[in-house]
């Protein structure tokens, strides 16, 4: 099946992650702005929020330069996320709603995928966690892709891994850079705003609704 929405012939679904399936962006930003801080980088979190996004490698390229190897910044990279699941894994759940949503979209028979910056150790965390992962037909994580978000790449190996043309789906995400690499694509965006106010997308045309959680949600 598929749906008409403003003029599209929408065929699939994506979903980032880390705020836009699960709520855990501040966990991220928490982690980060303590590991950050033990290299030197002191910064709020405030500053947190509007620098620190994308893969973690190119993070901590942008903040550091050459200071590191890219063995150290993969180093680094590995150490933050540990401290993340191990802070989130007792906090970890679905947005609300989402559960039922990816019902309904089983009903009408509309593939949904993954692609998310998140390291592959991150996402495979919770699939298995939450036992997802036979619901989705693919997910593409930071570890399948050459160029983080604004790119977008992540998103265009999600459709391709479903079979659909990327501007025939519709991306949910919780960041303005996401929404970006969704925009860059072709894609119409859903934005949830766990993260980022509403204005913070004024830049894009690409954004059909915005919502708090899935509850309720119905765009067929």
């Amino acid at each position: 099946m598929s749906l008409i929405i403003q003029d599209r012939n929408i065929q699939g679904i994506i979903f980032d992650m880390d705020g836009t399936m699960i709520d855990n962006m501040m966990v991220h930003h928490r982690a980060w702005q303590k590991k950050l801080a033990e290299y030197g980088q002191v910064l709020s979190l405030n500053e947190v929020k509007e620098r620190i996004h994308g893969v973690n490698e190119e993070i901590l390229e942008r903040e550091f330069g050459d200071q590191f190897t890219p063995e150290k910044r993969r180093q680094i990279a590995a150490e933050k996320e540990a401290t993340y699941r191990e802070i989130y894994r007792p906090e970890l759940q679905l947005i609300s709603g989402l559960t039922d949503f990816l019902d309904r979209l089983d009903k009408e028979g509309i593939p949904y995928g993954i692609g998310t910056a998140a390291p592959g150790e991150n996402a495979n965390f919770v699939l298995d966690e939450l036992q997802l992962r036979d619901r989705f037909k693919t997910m593409i994580h930071a570890g399948h892709v050459t160029k983080g978000k604004p790119n977008p790449e992540v998103f265009e190996k999600a459709a391709n891994a479903m079979q659909v043309s990327l501007q025939n789906c519709i991306v949910f995400e919780d960041s303005p850079t996401g929404a970006e690499a969704a925009d860059r694509g072709g894609a119409l965006s859903v934005i949830l705003t766990t993260t980022h106010l509403p204005e913070e997308f004024a830049h894009l045309s690409n954004i059909i609704q915005f919502i708090d959680n899935y509850t309720g949600l119905n765009i067929f």
